[in-house]
Formats: structure tokens, sequence, C-alpha cells
């Protein structure tokens, strides 16, 4: 085994619930943990609740690092987790909440039509 699957091994077993395929960042996911942290810590300071650092994590690889750079430094991903602001992770955050399949798959078909239908006064 390569050492990034390791870390994902790891990850994985510490019950982090994240998307196992690979992105070539994947093997600093453990040395970037305590920027990730600060910046979580940051955003429930700002008022944005609870913003778990696995959330975060999926915003830079899946959007920022969308694009990977070979032979990239750990200090330019330190540098982009402690840049980020609350507004793009939130409109990523939002847009992917849209995205969402089912809004309504938890209501059962009585419970749907009385939303939908509008109650005689």
């Amino acid at each position: 085994m390569t050492s990034c699957h390791l870390s994902i091994d790891k990850l994985l077993e510490g019950g982090l619930m994240m998307d196992t395929s690979q992105h070539p960042y994947e093997s600093y996911f453990h040395m970037l943990t305590p920027a990730l942290s600060s910046k979580a810590e940051e955003f429930t300071v700002l008022g944005y609740g609870e913003i778990k650092i696995e959330d975060i994590w999926t915003f830079l690889t899946k959007k920022k690092w969308r694009k990977p750079k070979e032979g990239i430094r750990v200090y330019e991903l330190v540098s982009d987790v402690l840049s980020l602001k609350v507004g793009e992770y939130m409109n990523y955050a939002t847009v992917e909440a849209y995205k969402s399949q089912d809004w309504f798959s938890d209501l059962d078909s009585v419970e749907l039509q009385e939303l939908l239908l509008p109650k005689d006064k």
C-alpha cells in the first residue's frame, strides 16, 4: 500500500466519513488538520454554527483544489486553508444543498399532500 492509501485507511478507521475517491492531496490531510481545525473554529466564532473539518476538506478538494498542482508544497496548502473566506465556503455549501436529490424523501405521501395542499380555514 502507498502512503496515500494508508492515510485514507487511518482516516476511515478514525471514524471520519470522507469520500474514498483519491485526490492527489489526500496524503496531506493529517498535516493540515491543525489548520482545518483553526478554520472550523473561526467559522464557529463568526456565528456560522459548527462546521466540520471534513466539510472544509471536501470543499477544498472538490472546489478550490479541483485542478491540483504537481509538486505543491505543504505551506501552499496551509495558506489555502487559512485564507479560505466564509463566504466562499457558504456559497459552496448552499449550492451543494440545492443539488441534493430529494428534499422530501423522509415524508410519506400523506405528509407530502398536507404540505402541498392549502388547508381550508
